[in-house]
């Protein structure tokens, strides 16, 4: 049994502020260390569950956060950027399984950190009308290669955000939003256990867990953050602009609009 752990850092007991996200302060270093404390959380209940092999897909900002020499021997890593599938990179190698660890609300949600894929990009997502989350984006993603998500974890929004397209997943809250960057957590000692016990309770119950599927063709409509970048994200030809930061295109996968949204989030670069 192979299982593949995508892990970010909004999520993680203990993260509150953007600054313990980004690289080059004190925050951040301690952060992605919590990061990967509960990733390896995540590979032991794996382990014992009875997974032969794990691999561990490191998911915010550059994908390269959490340092491989602390990060548990009996995992592969898969870290850097860019890669086609993104924050679900790894599903490719015949996975039978996914957790979510560490990830948060999506934006304009009221969860601690919450935002979609690029926060400066993009306000809000939907794919075939249904308004989705990083976790729904990349959910569906998995679901398309017939993979369920069966454990996540992340605060109390995050999870009930989740429930309806995860309805058999096995939900960890961390923490428990007091707003966009406050709230209660767990200790990260406390976070951890949580985490291995519910990996390792996914995996006696993975036959009950079922893909979150979405039917192409796939309709994509984004709420950029601004007029500019919907007039940057319109460049591209197959856009549609919907309105003065609205924007539509169709793909005929999952893994298409993934990769499309993707470079889109790429060209926003410009405009910081």
């Amino acid at each position: 049994m192979k299982i593949l752990i995508s892990v970010d850092i909004e999520g993680v007991a203990g993260v509150y502020h953007p600054e313990q996200t980004r690289p080059g302060n004190g925050e951040y270093e301690r952060a992605r260390l919590l990061m990967t404390e509960e990733a390896n959380a995540a590979i032991a209940g794996a382990f014992d569950g009875g997974a032969e092999e794990v691999y561990v897909n490191d998911s915010h900002g550059s994908f390269r956060n959490m340092p491989p020499d602390r990060l548990d021997p009996r995992a592969r890593v898969i870290q850097g950027k860019p890669r086609y599938l993104g924050m679900m990179s790894g599903v490719e190698h015949g996975v039978d399984g996914v957790f979510l660890i560490g990830y948060h609300s999506r934006g304009q949600g009221y969860g601690i950190l919450a935002h979609t894929i690029n926060s400066f990009a993009f306000s809000r997502i939907f794919m075939n009308d249904l308004e989705l989350g990083e976790a729904g984006i990349y959910g569906a993603l998995a679901g398309e290669y017939g993979v369920p998500v069966l454990m996540a974890s992340g605060d109390d929004i995050f999870a009930g955000e989740n429930h309806a397209f995860f309805p058999d997943t096995v939900f960890v809250e961390t923490k428990t939003a007091g707003g966009a960057i406050c709230g209660n957590s767990l200790s990260p000692e406390e976070a951890c256990k949580a985490i291995r016990r519910a990996a390792e309770k996914a995996l006696k119950h993975r036959h009950a867990c079922r893909p979150f599927i979405l039917q192409g063709p796939i309709s994509v409509s984004i709420e950029a953050q601004s007029t500019r970048l919907a007039d940057l994200f319109c460049q591209w030809p197959t856009m549609t602009r919907t309105g003065g930061n609205t924007l539509s295109f169709d793909t005929p996968t999952v893994e298409a609009a993934v990769r499309m949204i993707n470079c889109l989030s790429a060209m926003s670069t410009m405009l910081r």
